[in-house]
């Protein structure tokens, strides 16, 4: 299976660059894989297609405002930092630009309380940097740091709570669970006046979500790691749903990613908390999930993959034409799918 048959075009002027004003006044296409029928709504009536036979799990990772923004302590040449990993005891695994200009013991000066120090180069822009500072390092970069949006995405954020869920709780991603973007207060509200459960895991977003598939043949891409977990509240949950045969409604790739990974290697859902470098694409065998709300994606990403494994290549591309042809937003800031 090539990486060229998950390509399709996308004028540049659909890409979303903001957020809408109102979260769930987003667009919502609805396809169902048994009938292969098409339609198309508005977020906010997710609602009326979710009722107590069916179960809602949410990522529910935060994102830290892990972009900032430094000078060499001695040429005080400008250097871009982005935090990707904490491998603990102040090292970090980052995203430097300009690499070239990054050699080991290469001191950076972020702030008069933070600094850091190259420890080791690697590969693709990566560093390993120790951080230095006085205070709480996670509130230093609350106030310093930018929200790590994605490359596609120019303007700049007036909102920094816009790039997060609204039920964003466990720091530590570099990316946001942006199907879960398009939740409100007043859907979850509705959602559970309709007696649907909701429960969450949690799945820390590295940026590898957003890099290229480097290679021809998918079966040769190899995913990044991502550390997730699960609750005992979630899997008991979970386990009850498909003793009962509720439907389990994945909110987002993540939250499929760690569903699947956890019952691909359990045969059920239990309390962890691991790692996971699942890749799932046309092929796969789903056992977790029964249905997907979802983002439009990037041609031949990873996520697109997902998404066809689940529908089929044929039918994500036709919903993907489809949209186009009726404007629809793509990508983190975009409009959502609901594949049932």
């Amino acid at each position: 299976m090539k990486v060229a048959e998950f390509n399709f075009d996308l004028p540049e002027e659909l890409i979303a660059q903001s957020p809408i004003k109102k979260r769930s006044d987003s667009r919502l296409l609805v396809l169902d894989r048994a009938t292969n029928k098409i339609t198309h709504h508005h977020f906010y009536e997710i609602v009326d297609m979710l009722s107590e036979k069916d179960v809602l799990v949410l990522n529910n990772t935060k994102v830290i405002p892990c972009r900032i923004f430094g000078e060499k302590k001695d040429t005080h040449a400008k250097i871009e930092i982005l935090l990707l990993k904490n491998l603990g005891n102040d090292f970090w695994e980052c995203l430097i630009k300009p690499f070239r200009r990054i050699h080991l013991n290469t001191k950076i000066i972020i702030s008069d309380n933070l600094e850091a120090v190259c420890v080791e180069k690697k590969e693709e822009g990566l560093v390993i940097m120790k951080f230095s500072y006085q205070g709480i390092f996670l509130e230093i970069l609350e106030s310093l740091g930018e929200m790590p949006l994605p490359p596609y995405i120019h303007e700049k954020l007036k909102d920094k709570n816009r790039y997060q869920t609204i039920y964003a709780k466990e720091l530590g991603s570099s990316a946001a669970p942006t199907a879960g973007l398009h939740f409100t207060e007043e859907i979850f509200e509705k959602l559970k006046e309709k007696k649907v459960t909701l429960c969450y895991l949690t799945l820390e977003i590295g940026l590898g979500t957003f890099r290229p598939v480097a290679v021809d043949d998918v079966s040769e891409h190899i995913m990044h790691k991502e550390k997730y977990s699960m609750s005992k509240e979630t899997a008991d949950i979970l386990n009850e749903a498909k003793k009962n045969n509720k439907r389990i409604v994945a909110v987002g790739t993540t939250s499929t990613r760690t569903l699947e990974s956890i019952f691909q290697k359990y045969q059920k859902f239990v309390e962890c908390e691991e790692e996971t470098n699942i890749f799932i694409y046309p092929g796969y065998e789903f056992r977790a999930i029964d249905a997907l709300i979802t983002n439009f994606h990037l041609p031949k990403s990873t996520l697109i993959m997902l998404v066809s494994a689940f529908a089929s290549k044929e039918k994500i591309l036709k919903a993907y034409e489809e949209a186009i042809s009726l404007k629809y937003r793509f990508f983190s800031f975009g409009d959502a799918m609901f594949i049932k």
